[in-house]
């Protein structure tokens, strides 16, 4: 495991902190879940086995149970704290990912973890039906219907 995953680590690093931001907004709380994760990772790197997939989805296993130690099972963890919403220079970006937290906060947990998997961690349908222990075209029906319904929430 260390060989690949020091290969690019910058990148699964991001990957990491997108997906977590994505569960419960940019921040000290999502730099936290995310140190722990890559420590976690470090820690069991002997455990990690390269025929069950890729890093990214080991890591994001890990993300997955540092998120559910965190903040248990709350159906709030996207919630934003972001401290710097009021500064003029970032204020439109700022209303449009509050915009989009607000929305995504209002999907089911599936959808919520299927957009963070997607959007947040960068993973393709195929890998997220890997991940998920599901078929891809199930993974890509329950995409399009997430995004569909983050579109109509978005649009109201």
């Amino acid at each position: 495991m260390s060989e690949r995953f020091f290969e690019n680590p910058e990148d699964l690093i991001r990957r990491i902190y997108a997906y977590v931001s994505y569960r419960i907004g940019d921040g000290p709380e999502a730099e936290d879940v995310t140190s722990a994760t890559v420590e976690r990772a470090l820690r069991y790197r002997a455990s990690f086995d390269p025929s069950k997939g890729e890093p990214i989805a080991w890591l994001l296993g890990i993300a997955s149970r540092c998120l559910r130690e965190a903040y248990g099972q709350r159906e709030d963890v996207t919630a934003i704290e972001d401290d710097d919403l009021a500064t003029p220079d970032h204020a439109e970006l700022s209303l449009d990912r509050v915009a989009i937290h607000e929305a995504v906060a209002k999907l089911s947990g599936r959808d919520r973890e299927l957009i963070a998997l997607r959007y947040g961690a960068d993973l393709s349908a195929r890998e997220i039906a890997r991940l998920t222990g599901t078929k891809t075209n199930a993974v890509e029906v329950a995409l399009h219907r997430a995004v569909k319904r983050l579109r109509h929430t978005l649009e109201a």
